[in-house]
């Protein structure tokens, strides 16, 4: 289906720098992002029964005609009257694309009918009420309506036809309560393609130039980079590049890696793509253009498979039905010039990304300083949304997390740093985690950086280290 011209398609215009590829500036110390203060209420009662002939035939009026521009109040009207509370996931999806005048202050309204809950006196309704409206469904975890995946499949599909294999897995494990569009489209374009995105994307960044550490004289010392060692072999990856593609596709010391990198959960992540079954194609790591709660989702250019971009765990397609989990390596978040100084045989991306093309040093501009600008729903109160931390899965299998600016205090100091088994060490200017056998010679583990709030909503359970 093309979308029409009109509203809506002048919506999605309005809509597309939200998640842009580009530069946050950097923050190595900790963040002084405040928690959201608000309570939400109690959440409204759901019936779990069939939806009625007249809704059915409402939502088959409503949903096609909003796909092109059209929103229909009767049917809206209709839906609304249901006090179905399920729908409230529909609305917001349609919240998504139609965001100010009559149509936002209808499906608002519409909204407030079927939970029962104003949503206006949420400090954040003046800035958006989409996010306010999606924060609140997350926070009651309400069921989806039923037949949402195909019905929510028939708004996102008309603006990407490219999400179409993602939606007709009938059998997949995606929440697609939580998935929501991030402002860009599908990056599909063939591996080594280097061609900007024709209709809008993040374009990833296959196998990019790298030079020595003399090389990388042109990135700043106090800049930060994201640092991978494999099979002895260091690479260094500039946040600024890394901002612009946010997916690396790359090989380091004999082994092919994908690197997603979210921006807007400040997290790194390194897979090796060819530790997948004997007959698996190593998947290409590309952006669908689509997040979850506020983070990227990745998905594999070969087999159109959806991944976990926090745990690597394939959820589907094919790489699914194969049972696929990435396996990680550590990703190091650094200065530049502590980094070079650990590892002087680096490598580092080349300035140009060795495509011919030129980074700003921030394109962000601060984007995300004032906290997520996408629907999480309620945050883990333990820390602020935006402190760092670095997230390890223990021995045992339980995830931990350690406050990343206290962390490097402390191991700086000569202290200890250990929880659940758990043991940090320095590398450069950020950290490293091994297994705590009271001798610090341990097996390493996997470990990578990020905001506390997207660590704490994909690992709800994560043992916490403070440093009090």
């Amino acid at each position: 289906m093309r979308l029409a011209a009109g509203a809506f398609v002048a919506t999605i215009l309005l809509l597309s720098s939200g998640c842009a590829g580009g530069e946050e500036r950097d923050r190595q110390a900790s963040a002084t992002t405040t928690q959201r203060s608000y309570d939400f209420p109690a959440p409204p009662i759901v019936i779990d029964e069939p939806l009625t002939r007249s809704v059915d035939e409402a939502l088959a009026r409503l949903l096609p005609s909003a796909a092109v521009g059209i929103l229909d109040p009767e049917a809206l009207n209709a839906i609304g009257g249901s006090r179905d509370a399920r729908l409230g996931w529909l609305v917001s999806d349609l919240l998504r694309f139609y965001q100010g005048g009559d149509e936002e202050r209808r499906l608002v309204e519409a909204f407030e009918r079927l939970t029962g809950v104003d949503v206006r006196k949420d400090p954040l309704f003046s800035e958006s009420a989409w996010r306010t409206v999606t924060d609140h469904l997350i926070a009651w975890e309400l069921p989806a309506p039923p037949r949402y995946r195909e019905r929510k499949a028939e708004l996102y599909t008309a603006l990407e036809p490219g999400w179409k294999p993602f939606f007709a897995d009938v059998d997949s494990e995606i929440d697609w309560r939580l998935v929501a569009w991030g402002g860009v489209l599908i990056d599909d374009r063939s591996p080594g393609d280097t061609s900007p995105c024709a209709r809008g994307c993040i374009p990833a960044l296959d196998d990019p130039a790298l030079t020595g550490a003399d090389g990388g004289a042109w990135y700043p010392d106090e800049r930060l980079v994201f640092g991978v060692v494999v099979g002895g072999e260091a690479v260094a990856f500039p946040k600024n590049i890394m901002e612009v593609h946010e997916v690396v596709n790359v090989t380091i010391g004999g082994r092919r890696l994908g690197i997603p990198y979210c921006t807007l959960c400040r997290s790194a992540q390194a897979y090796l793509v060819d530790s997948v079954p004997a007959g698996v194609e190593p998947p290409v790591i590309r952006t669908s253009g689509l997040l979850s709660r506020s983070n990227k989702v990745m998905y594999d250019l070969r087999s159109r498979s959806v991944f976990d971009t926090f745990t690597g765990r394939a959820l589907s397609g094919p790489l699914q039905d194969a049972g696929v989990v990435l396996e990680q390596v550590t990703v190091v978040s650094s200065t530049w010039g502590a980094w070079k100084r650990a590892h002087p045989e680096t490598r580092i991306v080349a300035q140009d990304g060795g495509i011919g093309r030129s980074y700003d040093e921030d394109p962000l501009r601060g984007r995300d300083d004032d906290g997520p600008i996408f629907p999480i729903g309620d945050a883990d109160p333990r820390l602020p949304v935006q402190v760092e931390i670095v997230g390890v899965i223990a021995p045992d299998g339980r995830p931990v997390a350690f406050r990343a600016d206290r962390a490097r205090a402390a191991v700086a100091s000569g202290d200890q740093v250990v929880l659940a088994g758990v043991e940090l060490f320095a590398d450069g200017g950020g950290l490293r985690a091994r297994r705590s056998n009271g001798t610090g010679g341990g097996e390493e583990l996997p470990a990578h950086q990020a905001f506390w709030f997207a660590w704490s909503q994909f690992h709800p359970d994560t043992a916490l280290w403070t440093g009090r």
